[in-house]
């Protein structure tokens, strides 16, 4: 079987950089949704509250590991650093909001459990963030 997804993978070129965002975007995803729920279905916060933290844990997690692990991007110092970091943050907060209305949506719209929601947004981010990352914040 993994002999089968290898070849597939060399013969779609998907590269390196791809097959490390799936893994970390799987993990900082992992993150996200499991605290996401341990909020809201063991500690009973809201579900905006338990978002807004869910989302900002796992932010802070995939810049780290974007930055070093899947693009590569070392030696960015100071004034350099924080700028990539605000654009990262900037961009993230973008599909924060993306990412709480999908749940609300689906919560308040749908009337569907709020675990629903938090998996359709997941898609929809992790897709939305491979973009911003790869054209606005670690490009080059």
């Amino acid at each position: 079987m993994f002999g089968r997804v290898a070849k597939y993978i060399r013969e779609k070129g998907i590269g390196g950089e791809t097959i490390r965002y799936i893994i970390i975007g799987g993990l900082t995803t992992l993150i996200n949704f499991c605290l996401f729920a341990f909020m809201t279905k063991i500690m009973n916060i809201d579900i905006t509250v338990s978002n807004v933290v869910s989302i900002s844990v796992s932010i802070l997690f995939a810049y780290v590991t974007n930055k070093l692990i899947v693009f590569r991007q070392r030696g960015k110092t100071g004034v350099g650093l924080a700028l990539e970091f605000a654009k990262f943050v900037g961009s993230r907060l973008f599909t924060m909001a993306l990412e709480i209305g999908v749940v609300q949506l689906f919560v308040d719209v749908f009337k569907l459990d709020e675990l629903i929601g938090k998996l359709v947004s997941l898609v929809l981010v992790v897709i939305a963030n491979y973009i911003i990352s790869k054209l606005f914040v670690f490009k080059g």
